[in-house]
């Protein structure tokens, strides 16, 4: 009976010991292994953390020596297994765990820095019933990560296993330990908490395809002179990478208009020279309404080529623009009510828009840095563009639909062909001040020479881009002898102007207001002529537009000797405030990496004075109906631009 006893002790006592020396390893072993994951943070903190329940063995055939000894277990386990963490839902511990080897990481291999653990909807796998060195694990980083850095791998645990590597990310969803351990495939773990950005140069991911999607990204180097800066992409002014000029900004001669602004063209990197290329060509029937309207098949079109290149310590800028509407507008001009400006056979034009030249730029430009938020530049043209007025109306994104010249065009922006053009300015951030001596004449009626007139007019133009979406202007011209017919005649010239931009989910809308003065003198008489111009396109679900341009322009070269003698009217220049209201609209019907088509239509009414129906008629209507081919447009994104290296704009999906 004793010898019974005493072996009964001896069996009791060896089992206590057993359980005991586990559960004293598992302690241990949970201790080294929240001191690996962070100092300081304790894994009771995990809220949300879930592990699947092992599945329980069959139960035994119970007898009341075996009910104390698994009450008494349970007890244990209790106060010491990770059951106990918080939100934390964890496996049964098996009753003999074989230790696995140590896993070892290949030579040079980053290991993430540990993070805390205290991330809310984090799950991890229960232990696997025989645990073994798991493959390496594959993770999609669908978010930015912090820089890895190297870090010896946590020491194995002789009952659990090696320590999870990757247990320590937020938002990190681990799959189930797969009861073949050795047959497992590798993990997919999907990172989906936002973590901050990490350093271009520590990461480890491509620096040109995988960081392109990390919000808050500085400036991205793309070649020798592109450099992405969120959507917007900028042209790097000399070697630095954060003082560039934004294409999106570009207008024309040196203006300025919102960055934002969605641009249309192809472009090609061709070792340190970047290539650029935009056309715009319009077709279509132009109707004029009233006794003074008539019916014409026309083209307004322009091509420009543009590049760009380091050189010394700047950039140089080249560009040059043409135009084939001597070939394809009407003899005379484009039929365009009240329009007046220039010449044809040596008489004004009236009711007519004239061609541009041949040759409607032929420039350069070079811009030096000035620390990185300045710059100084000056820019020569034969024929240029100098410093006065608004961007050009051919380039503005408000009337990028509208076939139309303003009617202010010679109040507001008709020296953007002038042939002799030197301008120096200089930009602070969103500043620009910049000034030009030019020659104001305006182009004679033979479009395919080069003009040669003394360069006696000077302007000054004050800029302002407080941000992507807006640009301000107001600028100050002298021109000596605009017009051929009239060399004694000189026009002081004021204008402002107010551009808006806003890019849309599928599309854009753009808007301007502009006003022009001038302020012509002679020995005999003085004249002052306003005029203001509202325009505004948008484009919304990626290929409708509609538009609509709305004008007040005060005219005083609208009759001729016999109208004056037909209206009763002795004054050689007689003023009439003329109004033109342009409502229309386009559509993309297809589009592709090289090009876009469109059609489009408007109608135009006017007002005016009454004294004026005996010629115009009391009430003239105008419409046009056109086609429009033009470059797909740009896509901004990093992902587009990155995909788009060969050269071709990327076009919206049709």
């Amino acid at each position: 009976m004793q010898k019974s006893s005493l072996g009964f002790l001896i069996r009791r006592w060896g089992i206590s010991s057993l359980m005991v020396t586990a559960l004293i390893l598992t302690a241990a072993h949970q201790s080294s292994l929240a001191g690996s994951l962070g100092q300081g943070h304790d894994m009771k903190n995990m809220p949300g953390m879930k592990m699947p329940q092992a599945k329980p063995k069959a139960r035994r055939k119970t007898t009341p020596k075996t009910a104390r000894r698994r009450a008494r277990k349970r007890r244990s386990v209790k106060k010491n297994s990770m059951t106990s963490m918080p939100g934390m839902n964890g496996p049964a511990t098996n009753k003999a765990t074989p230790a696995a080897k140590p896993s070892t990481s290949p030579v040079n291999t980053p290991t993430p820095h540990p993070m805390p653990m205290d991330m809310p909807g984090m799950q991890m796998p229960g232990a696997s019933p025989a645990p073994t060195a798991s493959p390496s694990s594959h993770m999609e980083m669908q978010m930015p990560t912090p820089p890895a850095s190297p870090a010896p791998s946590p020491a194995p645990s002789p009952v659990l296993g090696p320590a999870p590597e990757h247990v320590n990310m937020p938002g990190m969803q681990t799959p189930s330990a797969s009861p073949n351990p050795q047959t497992a495939p590798p993990h997919k773990m999907e990172m989906n908490m936002p973590m901050p950005a990490a350093s271009p140069s520590a990461s480890p991911m491509s620096h040109t395809d995988a960081m392109e999607s990390m919000p808050g990204m500085g400036p991205m180097n793309m070649g020798p002179l592109l450099v992405m800066n969120g959507n917007d992409m900028g042209i790097r002014v000399g070697a630095s990478d954060t003082n560039t000029s934004s294409m999106g900004a570009m207008g024309s001669g040196t203006s300025w208009q919102p960055s934002s602004a969605p641009m249309h063209m192809h472009y090609k990197v061709a070792g340190d020279w970047l290539l650029l290329f935009h056309y715009n060509v319009i077709a279509g029937i132009n109707h004029q309404g009233g006794p003074r309207g008539t019916t014409r098949a026309e083209s307004a079109n322009w091509f420009m080529p543009m590049a760009y290149h380091k050189l010394g310590k700047g950039t140089v800028q080249l560009r040059g623009m043409l135009s084939f509407e001597p070939f394809t507008f009407p003899p005379g001009g484009s039929p365009l009510l009240f329009q007046t400006g220039e010449t044809y056979k040596g008489r004004p034009l009236i009711d007519k828009q004239h061609p541009h030249d041949l040759f409607m730029e032929l420039s350069a430009q070079y811009t030096l840095p000035l620390g990185e938020r300045g710059t100084w530049f000056t820019y020569f043209g034969y024929p240029g563009e100098p410093s006065l007025g608004p961007v050009a109306f051919m380039h503005r994104m408000s009337a990028s639909e509208n076939p139309s010249a303003t009617l202010a065009h010679h109040l507001q922006d008709s020296t953007h062909i002038s042939f002799g053009v030197w301008t120096n300015g200089f930009t602070y951030r969103w500043l620009k001040l910049e000034g030009s001596i030019f020659n104001g004449r305006e182009p004679d009626e033979h479009r395919y020479n080069f003009d040669t007139h003394k360069w006696n007019s000077r302007s000054a133009r004050l800029s302002i881009m407080p941000n992507a979406n807006w640009t301000m202007q107001v600028s100050y011209g002298f021109l000596r002898s605009p017009e051929g017919q009239e060399p004694d005649t000189d026009v002081r010239r004021a204008t402002a102007s107010l551009q808006y931009n806003k890019p849309l989910q599928h599309g854009n809308w753009a808007s301007a207001f502009i006003w022009g003065r001038n302020h012509t003198s002679s020995p005999t008489e003085t004249h002052n002529l306003n005029g203001y111009t509202f325009e505004s396109t948008v484009n919304f679900q990626d290929k409708d537009y509609l538009y609509t341009r709305l004008e007040l322009v005060d005219k005083n070269e609208l009759l001729r000797p016999a109208d004056r003698t037909l209206l009763g009217i002795v004054d050689d220049h007689p003023s009439f405030r003329i109004g033109a209201y342009t409502f229309g609209g386009a559509r993309d019907l297809w589009t592709t990496d090289k090009a876009s088509f469109a059609i489009g239509s408007d109608l135009t009414f006017y007002s005016k004075p009454g004294v004026l129906d005996r010629i115009y008629g009391a009430n003239p209507v105008s419409w046009k109906l056109f086609f429009r081919v033009r470059p797909g447009k740009m896509d901004m994104s990093m992902q587009g631009t990155h995909g788009n290296k060969s050269g071709e704009s990327k076009a919206p999906n049709p």
